[in-house]
């Protein structure tokens, strides 16, 4: 061996003795400066969880940065004048190191973290303030970590409200739009009551969670997990824990779970394994409407080919359209558990963005895909394709309304990320492209409940969102906000409009 071998061979040997010492030394840092905050387990606390799970939104060396000089309008405080460099960019490596175990989140971690803020009855049950209730919207920022209640008439803000850090999987409306839930990454689920602008309760249900459903009778909210692998069921009067649902498939398989939705002519949740070829249907009530006791829910095990990514349910929640890995999808037919058709969709479709509409005298789905620069048009009753719209980049969102035209779908990918495609839905072609803030990312519409506005997210720290005459296709109005992301109608979201994710 020559020199520079053994130098070499040098270096790596005494890194393989000093790595256990300067792993328990980084771990004493974090206990001082971390600890406190972000749970001695790297769980989460006041600020959120510090494990590889939960970090896929902020890089290694964006970590550093916020180690070392803080986040603003956040409780974290910066340590670049109290920790050098290299501890620094050692903290960063720690907490981006798996964890060496499973860590548990069960009934009695919930119980711990469950706060009352006002009691089920204790607040006035009529509005405080003069609006449409049916056309608010809730808009997510996730730049600050705040929502904004906005007035969906005269497109002014009603009131700015802070949220968990993180908020993830798409707030949720109930009862008539007076409450909607809201869920972070880190598994915080919060109930705000809109009739009198304040937070009522929350719970923290998971450490990464992925989704969150309602019931259509307003009794249960029902959370799905990555970690643990589990489904919990919250009481939705006070997000009390009521059951939790260990995500085992039949052969005993501990998964992930990918999401949750409610699907309210069914009176059930519909959930997908994201490690086991299955998805299930746990039903909240009989089939006359009945409520099931919450440890009388039964769990249906639908058997599929394929581990669903992503998944769609169709307008009569009769059919799942599910994406899988490696490309294409599954179609599986609700009552009888059947795969029925295999769909032509090569790269990653995003279904859980698709919409449907009427043309033809038949049902069209249009998909977007995160891999391919194109939208999918779909017949559903031949589940074939039947046109490929190519785009300038592949797309995230899409979104419609009953009352327009016109469907609108962003290219969130790529160096086009700032155009806003409207299509045609009955000549299946794109008919005017927008750039709604040249450089910056346009993202996720959403209509007025009467279908004659449309609102773009222009998705940066110095962001807005961007009101729309559909009709024209004109700007109407611009209104600032800090990364804007998902906006949720009251109406559109409740009456399980063709043209929105539900």
């Amino acid at each position: 061996m020559n020199v520079s071998g053994w130098v070499v061979g040098f270096v790596l040997l005494v890194s393989w003795l000093w790595a256990p010492l300067l792993l328990a030394d980084t771990a004493a840092l974090y206990q001082q400066y971390c600890a406190e905050c972000h749970h001695p387990d790297r769980l989460g606390a006041i600020g959120p969880a510090l494990i590889p799970q939960n970090l896929h939104r902020l890089r290694k060396k964006q970590a550093i940065e916020v180690i070392s000089h803080g986040r603003p309008a956040t409780q974290m405080a910066p340590f670049a004048d109290r920790l050098s460099p290299a501890q620094i960019a050692a903290l960063a490596d720690y907490i981006y190191t798996p964890l060496a175990r499973m860590p548990v989140w069960g009934m009695k971690e919930m119980r711990a973290n469950h706060r009352i803020l006002h009691p089920p009855g204790s607040l006035p049950a009529r509005p405080t303030f003069k609006a449409d209730m049916d056309n608010l919207f809730v808009v997510v920022e996730l730049g600050d970590h705040h929502f904004t209640l906005l007035d969906g008439d005269t497109f002014t803000p009603i009131g700015r409200f802070p949220t968990r850090f993180a908020v993830h999987g798409g707030p949720k409306w109930a009862e008539g739009g007076r409450f909607v839930y809201f869920l972070s990454r880190d598994g915080w689920v919060s109930k705000f009551d809109v009739w009198n602008l304040t937070w009522v309760a929350e719970i923290r249900a998971g450490i990464n969670a992925r989704n969150l459903a309602v019931s259509d009778d307003g009794r249960w909210v029902m959370v799905a997990n990555y970690l643990p692998h589990d489904l919990v069921l919250l009481d939705a009067r006070d997000l009390s824990p009521a059951r939790i649902i260990d995500a085992k498939g039949e052969q005993g398989t501990s998964s992930r779970v990918s999401a949750v939705y409610a699907a309210p002519p069914r009176h059930s949740f519909i959930a997908a394994l994201k490690d086991t070829p299955e998805v299930w249907e746990i039903r909240y009530a009989d089939g006359h409407g009945r409520p099931l006791a919450r440890d009388k829910m039964p769990l249906r095990r639908l058997r599929l080919k394929g581990v669903l990514d992503d998944f769609f349910l169709t307008q009569d929640y009769r059919t799942i359209l599910g994406s899988t890995r490696g490309g294409g999808a599954q179609v599986i037919d609700l009552d009888s558990g059947r795969d029925i058709a295999r769909l032509d969709l090569p790269g990653l479709p995003h279904l859980s963005s698709a919409i449907t509409w009427a043309r033809n005298g038949t049902r069209v789905l249009a998909t977007p895909n995160i891999r391919k620069p194109e939208i999918a048009i779909i017949d559903t009753a031949t589940w074939k394709v039947i046109k490929r719209i190519p785009t300038p980049g592949p797309g995230f969102f899409m979104r419609s309304h009953e009352n327009t035209p016109y469907a609108w779908s962003d290219v969130f990918f790529g160096p086009h990320r700032d155009l806003m495609l409207v299509i045609d839905k009955q000549a299946l072609k794109i008919v005017k492209t927008l750039r709604p803030a040249p450089g910056k990312t346009s993202a996720h519409v959403e209509f007025t409940r009467d279908g004659r506005y449309a609102l773009v997210s222009i998705w940066d720290m110095d962001g807005a969102l961007v009101v729309y005459d559909a009709k024209t296709l004109k700007e109407v109005k611009r209104i600032p906000m800090k990364k804007p992301s998902g906006k949720y109608n009251v109406h559109n979201k409740l009456t399980r409009s063709e043209g929105t994710s539900h």
